[in-house]
């Protein structure tokens, strides 16, 4: 195993100082009893910020807007009880020294294993969940209109709620990953169109509308990705030139950091252009904006996530190639995900390079919030 070190180098950009480059992956657990965070959500977190975590990023949080999850058991980001408790969770992270935003959320028109439908029916840009696949209500401009006021309550709430920052969940074939795709955005008026930069019309409105809501030195955090949860080949920008158009007037909008999401950090976007050990996503992300970057994807780990849902375990995994990448710059900030859930004090393991104290992801740790 290589030398760490540059994993716990400290990290600051406007109001967020962060001990480390370590950052918890949101992942959703379902696992909040009438979408309230209770005392079980709250000693969750606060145990990951104990093992030395320096950004835990909550789980997917809905917003305030009719059939805006698509589980029981996913928090809400409004409402009194829902924030009273998300303050409780900020103040226990805070507690041990670390640093938390929520991940604010719509999940559009996804459908997820079970019988379960909200109580509204759910809404998409076109009434589309995939590209020729209808599934619930086209938005109209109201709808449009009521959910940016709706993402911008939350960002406001997670400010007044002692967070450090948020994140914008603009990815993975959900509401916002909705509207950049062409598969899923059919709209013929302002909010959809031919290019990614057209169809991110959506997005940096309500980009807009959150960064007015914080004022500028609140720090935001998006979260993107190429692939969905309908179709992990999708791809939104297949050269840099569009990723520039589709990323760049987000962080123009206020997008302080980009969060990267691939499903292995290791893998080039563009090996075409600089080869097999090219820049990842949050390379070229950083690249052509400038801003700062969140990297992911099966850390680590020796498999990705997607086996997990099916019951795959995945054996842990050196750090080499990922502390290469940021030796060299190629992005700023780490997530982790499964791991931390089997092993809250993963972090401060890898810190003392107990290496070999660090534990297998066992998928059964899903099941239970501890």
């Amino acid at each position: 195993m290589s030398n760490t070190d540059i994993l716990f180098q400290p990290f600051a950009l406007k109001t967020l100082k962060l001990a480390n480059r370590i950052v918890m992956a949101p992942m959703t657990r379902s696992m909040a009893p009438d979408g309230i965070p209770g005392p079980a959500n709250t000693e969750y977190y606060r145990k990951r910020a104990e093992g030395g975590v320096g950004l835990i990023l909550s789980e997917g949080t809905v917003i305030d807007r009719p059939a805006s999850r698509n589980l029981p058991g996913i928090p809400f980001f409004h409402g009194d009880a829902a924030m009273a408790g998300w303050a409780n969770v900020a103040k226990a992270v805070h507690g041990e020294g670390g640093k938390m935003g929520p991940q604010i959320w719509h999940t559009g028109s996804t459908r997820t294993p079970g019988d379960w439908e909200p109580d509204a029916p759910v809404e998409s840009p076109s009434g589309l969940v995939g590209p020729n696949d209808p599934r619930g209500n086209t938005m109209t401009d109201a709808d449009i209109a009521d959910t940016i006021a709706a993402f911008a309550k939350a960002a406001l709430d997670a400010k007044n709620a002692g967070f450090d920052t948020f994140e914008i969940h603009g990815a993975h074939g959900y509401l916002i990953d909705q509207f950049f795709w062409s598969g899923t955005n059919l709209r013929t008026d302002r909010f959809g169109g031919k290019t990614i930069k057209e169809r991110a019309t959506f997005a940096r409105e309500v980009v807009t509308a959150m960064r007015k809501a914080v004022g500028e030195d609140f720090p935001i955090i998006l979260r993107v990705s190429q692939w969905k949860q309908q179709d992990f080949t999708a791809r939104l920008a297949t050269t840099p030139d569009e990723m520039t158009d589709w990323l760049g007037p987000l962080v123009e909008a206020g997008v302080d950091i980009i969060h990267a999401s691939q499903r292995r950090f290791w893998e080039p976007e563009f090996p075409e252009l600089d080869g097999e050990q090219g820049l990842n996503f949050a390379g070229w992300a950083k690249k052509l904006t400038g801003a700062a970057t969140i990297s992911v994807g099966s850390v680590g780990l020796s498999s990705d996530f997607i086996g997990a849902f099916s019951g795959e375990a995945s054996e842990k995994a050196g750090l080499d190639a990922l502390t290469a990448r940021m030796e060299k710059g190629e992005f700023d900030l780490i997530a982790v995900g499964r791991a931390l859930i089997t092993d809250a004090q993963w972090p401060n393991k890898v810190q003392k390079g107990a290496f070999d104290s660090l534990e297998d992801f066992n998928p059964a740790a899903l099941g239970e919030l501890v």
